[in-house]
């Protein structure tokens, strides 16, 4: 009986998931989950477009979503988000001292706007440069931001997609949503 209800809160929070629906720049799809990390999980990847009709990405990421009924020591509850973002870097900010502060605080910043509230947070800010050489000298230099995060989320979950969406968005350098506006979604879904 008690797997009837876990499956149960499962159902609600990937419901809950499925229903959010991202700006027309972020396509999304459902990826295989991690099988080993918890009794039951889902997987999101996303990548942010400059524009619905781009080709090239300007941001990528994968949300994951956690549930062990038991709970979790480490997690404080029996949800949670597992993230990753990454996106490229004007070459300047690459120095920027501040830079993996800047990049945690996008997240902190989207989960309060978002009213997602969470505990347990923990994660990494990495920046990437690379410069290439040999046959691949004509490439010019690059830099990343990459933003690795987890956090057990209080409340419903889809919130915390959202936060997430907002994340990519922020990492991408899209301009925010204005306030009071509507998204009807064309962004492709994989299949559920």
């Amino acid at each position: 009986m008690a797997r009837i209800g876990e499956q149960t809160t499962f159902n609600a929070a990937l419901k809950a998931l499925r229903n959010v629906r991202p700006r027309p720049e972020i396509i999304v799809e459902e990826a295989p989950a991690p099988a080993r990390l918890a009794p039951y999980a889902v997987a999101m990847t996303a990548d942010v477009l400059a524009s619905p009709t781009a080709d090239s990405e300007l941001a990528t990421g994968r949300f994951v979503l956690l549930y062990d009924p038991a709970g979790h020591q480490a997690w404080d509850g029996s949800f949670r988000c597992v993230t990753f973002a990454r996106a490229e870097l004007e070459s300047e900010m690459e120095t920027d001292p501040l830079l993996p502060e800047i990049g945690w605080s996008w997240l902190l910043e989207s989960l309060a706007a978002r009213g997602a509230a969470f505990v347990a947070p923990s994660g990494t800010v990495t920046r990437v440069a690379s410069q290439s050489f040999g046959q691949l000298i004509d490439r010019p230099p690059n830099a990343e931001i990459e933003i690795r995060a987890s956090w057990t989320p209080k409340g419903t979950v889809d919130a915390h997609l959202e936060a997430w969406f907002d994340v990519l968005s922020t990492c991408a350098g899209l301009p925010p949503m204005p306030e009071g506006v509507s998204l009807i979604s064309g962004a492709r879904r994989g299949s559920r």
